[in-house]
C-alpha cells in the first residue's frame, strides 16, 4: 500500500506565507511525477501545480510567481511553498502522485487534503 500524507495548511493573512508538504510511504520504489490540486468551497478539484522527476515544473496562471513546486526524492516528499497570499487561494489542497508500487506499474494516488485559509 501507498499513502500520502499532506501537512503545512492552516489560517494565514492575505500577503503571508504557507509551506505544505507531502510525503508518500509504503511501498514506494519510484515517483514520477507529484502534483497539487485545490478546491474551493462548492467548485471543481484544480491542478495549481506539478513537478516530474526530471524536475520540470509548471503553474496554472493564478499562482505563477507566488507559489514554487519542488521534491526531495529521497524523503519521497513534495512542497508547495506559497507566497503573497489571497483570499482566493482559500481551499482544501490535495497532493497526488504517479507512484511505481508493488504491482510494477505507476498508479495515481491521492493525499486526504489539507485546508488553506487565507483571511482578508
Amino acid at each position: 500500500q501507498v499513502q500520502l500524507v499532506e501537512s503545512g495548511g492552516g489560517l494565514v493573512q492575505a500577503g503571508g506565507s504557507l509551506r505544505l508538504s507531502c510525503v508518500a510511504s509504503g511501498t514506494v520504489f519510484s515517483i514520477k511525477a507529484m502534483r497539487w490540486y485545490r478546491q474551493a468551497p462548492g467548485k471543481e478539484r484544480n491542478l495549481v501545480a506539478y513537478i516530474y522527476n526530471d524536475d520540470g515544473a509548471d503553474y496554472v496562471d493564478s499562482v505563477k510567481g507566488r507559489f514554487t513546486i519542488s521534491r526531495d526524492d529521497a524523503k519521497n516528499t513534495v512542497y508547495l511553498q506559497m507566497n503573497s497570499l489571497k483570499p482566493e487561494d482559500t481551499a482544501i489542497y490535495y497532493c497526488n502522485a504517479e507512484v511505481l508500487d508493488w504491482t510494477s506499474r505507476f498508479r495515481d494516488y491521492w493525499g486526504q487534503g489539507t485546508q488553506v485559509t487565507v483571511s482578508s
